[in-house]
């Protein structure tokens, strides 16, 4: 009877918990404090193509960060209709999920629900970044964070034998570790924060099961040579076949796809070749300014003291007391790290994942990008280990612990407050301020734009597929224009050929301009000396050149092409 209600105690809070996370993300969906944006309509595209019979490998336009993000949203499409709220319904319940194996995740790494509970809460209300990238879809956030949780608990659960049973892990245990790490390749590369140090840690334990089993065969009269290639092949042959093996059979489409269009792209693609571009100079200077993008605005994203978007301090009145407690955290865990690496079970994991996060920024050209996703795996595992560390204090003194669990969580909670009022922009993944376009008069502009006869021309990336989504596709405004300032240009902006298609057929175009008067000037000037005729109306943000007296493709007025 005890246990019973110890469950249901358990289960009760557990559910609190995960109201309390759905509550909030509910209301920023339905009161729009979210805008939609065009990552997120390119996968709303890409489901509704599903739909219809399609078959991406990839999010549209690159070779990393496989469709399953699509594929979940068009079966959310299919059951509750192409809206946009029901694209963040998915996040949200990625996000649910996520939740759910962290606080699994708590208990087998502390043995406490004291320490699951506090990490599960602040899972509940975490930092702004953190809820922004687990309701607005970008292609693979949320099942990145879930696939990494399933790859921890496993090798949580194969590091116990080694701790329990001291007997090695057979090779299908292998395998599904494998599977886990190369679905998790193809969904997101991100889920190698997880994968590396998980399998690095088993391989160490292989390790020293190794040499103690060899040192036992010297020490018997066997025949060394034999013996020692027997241990070889099973203690290191074995677990790496068996994990590639697996690995081949998870990143199946990743291979796939491969095959036709050369592994060398995919690699590169993984490995940050998309931005690679961006930054000039050597490696090592480029490695000095990752890491001071990480330390000077990565960490304040991680822990809630700015919003990813801007550098604009959260709840400052409150901001010194989150510092204060993720510094007593820092102190505990100094102090204690020879105890808890030997007594806490799985922490020197956690050390692992978030090593692996900080070297794969810092070392690798996504280090340029310091906005806040890419540090979004992260904060589970900062989670997990301030959760064990509230569950300290709380031996210590109970209310005072609970004291500082409230005002760390009423830290995030006024964060994503302040954000979420402040719009525009609200909360909202445009880190980059001339791509950031107010859409709440969209449907104005689709309204004009119907009444005009326009249905197909040219805009940027960040108009082109939130119109089309919006509209039911159709209208059709293929993104050809550049948006940066100094009119900088890339072909990968233009993701979906047979848009292109249909605006060539088209015997009228318009232009949708965003941000950018230089850009307006320009086509003033060239439609001039291509002695076209124009009209033009200003929507917002939203500049509109229409009813041209022929049709004008940008690469007439040297646009549309690659620049530099």
């Amino acid at each position: 009877m005890n246990a019973l209600k110890f469950e249901m105690r358990h289960g009760l809070n557990l559910l609190g918990c995960l109201t309390l996370s759905i509550g909030v993300r509910a209301w920023l969906v339905l009161s729009d404090r979210m805008p939609f944006n065009a990552d997120e309509a390119v996968v709303a595209l890409m489901a509704k193509h599903i739909l219809r019979g399609e078959r991406p490998i990839f999010f549209y336009g690159q070779a990393y960060m496989g469709s399953l993000d699509a594929w979940l949203v068009s079966l959310g499409f299919k059951a509750f209709g192409q809206e946009v709220w029901v694209i963040r319904l998915v996040q949200i319940l990625l996000y649910i999920a996520t939740m759910i194996t962290t606080y699994w995740l708590a208990v087998r790494l502390f043995r406490t629900h004291r320490a699951a509970w506090a990490t599960v809460w602040l899972m509940a209300i975490p930092p702004v970044n953190v809820v922004l990238y687990t309701t607005v879809s970008l292609g693979g956030y949320g099942e990145a964070l879930l696939l990494g949780n399933l790859t921890v608990l496993w090798g949580l659960l194969l590091e116990e034998k080694f701790q329990s049973e001291k007997r090695g892990i057979t090779w299908w245990e292998w395998i599904v570790l494998g599977v886990i790490a190369g679905f998790g390749v193809w969904v997101f590369g991100l889920t190698l924060i997880y994968t590396i140090p998980v399998f690095a840690r088993l391989m160490w334990h292989q390790s020293r099961r190794m040499t103690s089993q060899d040192k036992s065969t010297l020490t018997s009269n066997q025949t060394p040579l034999a013996t020692y290639s027997a241990l070889w092949l099973r203690e290191f042959v074995i677990p790496l076949f068996s994990t590639l093996s697996g690995m081949i059979l998870g990143a199946f489409p990743w291979i796939f796809y491969g095959a036709s269009h050369g592994l060398v792209t995919l690699f590169g693609e993984l490995f940050g070749g998309a931005i690679s571009g961006v930054e000039s100079g050597s490696w090592l200077t480029q490695i000095g300014a990752h890491l001071i993008n990480f330390l000077l605005l990565g960490i304040p994203v991680i822990l809630g003291f700015r919003p990813p978007w801007e550098v604009q301090w959260l709840v400052l009145p409150l901001l010194p007391f989150s510092l204060f407690f993720w510094i007593l955290m820092l102190r505990y865990y100094v102090r204690e790290r020879e105890r808890l690496t030997t007594t806490t079970f799985g922490v020197p994991l956690l050390y692992g994942v978030l090593l692996t996060g900080v070297f794969g920024f810092v070392l690798s050209p996504y280090g340029a990008d310091p906005s806040g996703r890419y540090f979004l795996p992260l904060y589970i595992p900062l989670a997990l280990l301030a959760g064990n560390f509230i569950s300290h204090l709380s031996i210590q003194n109970k209310t005072g612990s609970v004291i500082v669990a409230v005002a760390v969580l009423t830290y995030h909670l006024g964060g994503v407050l302040q954000s979420a009022f402040r719009y525009p922009p609200g909360i909202t993944t445009q880190f980059y301020a001339p791509a950031r376009v107010d859409h709440r008069r969209m449907q104005e502009l689709i309204d004009f734009l119907h009444a005009s006869g326009e249905e197909r021309g040219y805009t940027n990336y960040w108009v082109a597929y939130p119109l089309a989504f919006l509209s039911d596709e159709r209208l059709i405004f293929i993104p050809r224009l550049p948006y940066h300032p100094d009119f900088r240009y890339t072909e990968r902006d233009d993701r979906y050929p047979p848009y292109d298609d249909m605006v060539d057929q088209a015997q009228r175009v318009a232009y949708i301009v965003t941000h950018h008067p230089d850009l307006e000037h320009k086509l003033r000037q060239e439609f001039l000396i291509l002695g076209v005729t124009w009209k033009e109306t200003q929507i917002g943000d939203y500049h509109i050149f229409y009813d041209l007296s022929r049709v004008v493709k940008p690469e007439e007025m040297g646009l549309g092409r690659s620049w530099p």
